[in-house]
């Protein structure tokens, strides 16, 4: 068993921020109490020291390089940079070489991320990791066998542009039945060309192509139109634009069936930063003006856009040692996100711990509808251990994913979690 004294808990589903112990045992939130006198003598002490004790943290989408691209990062690899980041669960997304879009691929995945994640005596202490089965093939506008895969998968996700429509109105009928979330990326469309960034100042400035924002207003406005006739749960992905953040305000006020996310990067990075010319800062969709960023942190701390997502794309360093232009877009960060954001915006009292607690954690579950996970004693340690102010450097040696295609590359980082449990041990 396991004391921790005067810890800071930090419960988003009961709206706790407060100090306490917590007893935890095999698995098991045992008793908590502002002082707990009366325990084991066998029992391990973490004693007071400013950390924070919070639920599990939830991605909702990232990437894999298992199968097809095991030269970026393997999925065992993915589970212990989550769990080293205070993720309890990842969400991966159908982009692997096979795509999960047949019964049998999606059977093998799954089968590895039990053994990873917690469903078999093989299991280590790594992440959950939850599959999203592709919805169906743009190119085609066919639909995939989604009875086939609605029982290994924790929802649907494909992109759509605004010649796609039907076939997304297509796949929110057929899942109707099943209660799962559909989720959409709509970031490559008609309208935005072969930009690189976002267009305006910054495009002209540095000579590279832009990608306009209302490439984003428009497909989310057709896409939120086609939500309010389907009872099914839509959730718009990657979310970059002050314009995206109206649209999703409105439909949410008129009672439409919606939640959205947007990244961790679009939040503490602006357009400008492409001065620098970093591969790093080469995204889908590209990152938005001062005036976006602040629009997207504000829809995230009001719960218009109810998740922030980490999108962990891990590539070689061949990859990402090209052009601006010429890189595939995508960044490594479930080890780094936390901190940074916290940094960012609890730190300097821009939003509260139990803000930042909401979207990384409560709110990414109600996305896949799953039930409240809070911290009381009787429920399973799904946690995190935060230590807010401890510094380290992010490189190879402290680093789980081998990707270092991120800004942070490198530099201290403020802000560490020492431990995570995903039920039955800690890490």
């Amino acid at each position: 068993m396991e004391l921790l004294q005067q810890v800071r808990i930090i419960d988003p589903v009961g709206k706790i921020d407060r100090l306490g112990d917590v007893w935890l045992e095999g698995g098991e939130i045992k008793l908590i109490d502002d002082r707990l006198t009366d325990y084991p003598a066998d029992a391990t002490i973490i004693p007071p020291s400013d950390l924070i004790l919070g639920t599990g943290l939830v991605d909702l989408y990232s990437h894999s390089g298992e199968p097809g691209n095991e030269t970026r990062e393997t999925l065992a690899a993915l589970a212990q940079a989550a769990a080293r980041g205070g993720f309890t669960q990842v969400g991966i997304l159908p982009d692997t070489f096979p795509a999960l879009d047949s019964a049998e691929t999606i059977a093998a995945l799954k089968q590895k991320a039990n053994l990873l994640s917690g469903d078999s005596p093989l299991a280590t202490s790594w992440s959950h990791l939850n599959l999203w089965g592709a919805a169906g093939h743009l190119a085609t506008q066919k639909m995939n066998p989604l009875g086939e895969l609605e029982a290994q998968t924790v929802g649907f996700t494909g992109s759509y542009d605004l010649s796609g429509l039907s076939l997304l109105k297509q796949v929110l009928e057929y899942v109707q039945p099943w209660q799962k979330p559909v989720a959409i990326a709509l970031h490559q469309n008609e309208l935005t060309g072969k930009g690189v960034v976002r267009e305006g100042e910054v495009s002209i400035r540095y000579g590279m192509t832009g990608n306009p924002s209302y490439s984003e207003a428009a497909i989310i406005a057709a896409v939120l139109e086609i939500a309010a006739e389907m009872p099914s749960m839509l959730h718009i992905m990657r979310v970059s634009t002050r314009r995206g953040v109206e649209l999703i305000a409105e439909a949410k006020a008129r009672g439409v069936n919606v939640t959205a996310s947007t990244t961790w990067m679009h939040l503490l990075w602006h357009s400008e930063a492409v001065s620098s010319f970093s591969s790093n800062l080469r995204l889908e969709p590209p990152l938005g003006s001062e005036l976006d960023r602040l629009a997207l942190a504000e829809g995230v701390r009001q719960g218009i856009i109810d998740a922030i997502a980490i999108d962990h794309q891990a590539y070689t360093y061949e990859e990402k040692t090209v052009a601006f232009a010429l890189a595939p877009p995508g960044v490594v960060g479930l080890e780094l996100a936390l901190p940074l954001l916290w940094q960012r915006f609890v730190a300097t009292g821009a939003w509260t711990a139990l803000e930042l607690w909401q979207a990384l954690s409560h709110r990414p579950r109600q996305c896949l509808l799953q039930q409240p996970q809070a911290i009381a004693a009787g429920n399973s340690a799904d946690l995190v251990l935060f230590a807010p102010q401890e510094k380290w450097l992010a490189n190879r040696d402290n680093l789980k994913s081998p990707g270092v295609n991120t800004p942070w590359y490198n530099q201290e980082i403020t802000g560490r979690v020492v431990r995570t449990w995903t039920g039955s041990v800690g890490i």
